[in-house]
């Protein structure tokens, strides 16, 4: 890593996660397009820099949340429950397995494109004098920490990014699961990057992280991070549940877009 990647990466860590980090995303699966077409980082390797960057930037806004109380309880539990074991299973998928990318971008296009145009719409335009939607139960968010810690371990994203827009629109607050959805992050990212080393030792080919910039990204991640921690009780929830179906949007296009060129 030279000066100017380094730059370029605390630069985009930082940007990404101020704008993120108040719905929730840690911005890993913002920075992973940025990671293999603008840094160079090669397959598989992109994957634990990327949980990389989560381990480094995670602290910033969970000690902001710590700090306003906000941090702990059930669903934060439930999430590490069972996102900690889907990130080993991931690691040991993506090492082994090696799926391609184009089956991932497509997944994940056709997952979040119109969960976050759904949930969007539904912020916009209440249901009126219908049933209020009811929260997932614990049983259906734990399958899904499962599955979500899964596909975190595979390709190195935040889990949040999943997780945020899925509770957010079965009627749990943001206000809730951001949190929840960034310390899941955090705690997942340490055990994938723990595996992911562990199984280079033994493993052929570029599986360890890329230290160095994986940090840069990280530390730019923590200053943002913290600064979008801090701004998050201050926004409405109206405005944040536009944020997370924005997001979830933009990042299901983004790997549309991928998929189509």
């Amino acid at each position: 890593m030279n000066w100017t990647s380094g730059l370029l990466g605390f630069a985009a860590g930082l940007v990404i996660s101020v704008v993120t980090a108040p719905a929730g995303v840690s911005g890993a699966v913002f920075l992973l397009p940025v990671q293999v077409s603008v840094l160079g980082v090669p397959s598989p390797a992109v994957t634990p820099t990327n949980l990389l960057y989560n381990v480094v930037a995670g602290p910033g806004a969970l000690l902001r949340h710590a700090r306003a109380g906000r941090l702990g309880g059930p669903l934060t539990r439930l999430l590490l429950a069972g996102t900690v074991p889907g990130v080993v299973l991931g690691a040991l998928i993506r090492v082994f397995a090696l799926p391609g990318p184009a089956v991932f971008r497509l997944l994940i296009a056709v997952f979040l494109l119109p969960l976050g145009l759904w949930l969007s719409w539904r912020t916009l335009r209440p249901p009126r004098g219908g049933r209020p939607v009811r929260p997932l139960s614990a049983r259906s968010t734990g399958g899904l920490a499962l599955a979500v810690g899964t596909v975190g371990g595979i390709y190195g994203i935040g889990g949040g990014s999943l997780l945020g827009p899925i509770l957010a629109g079965r009627g749990t607050p943001v206000a809730q699961v951001a949190p929840a959805a960034l310390a899941s992050t955090f705690v997942t990212s340490v055990v994938g990057a723990i595996t992911y080393a562990l199984l280079s030792l033994t493993a052929v080919g570029s599986i360890a992280p890329d230290w160095p910039l994986g940090i840069a990204c990280g530390l730019g991640g923590l200053v943002g991070g913290y600064l979008g921690a801090h701004l998050q009780p201050r926004l409405p929830e109206t405005f944040l549940r536009l944020l997370l179906g924005t997001l979830a949007t933009a990042i299901g296009g983004l790997y549309a877009v991928q998929t189509l060129t």
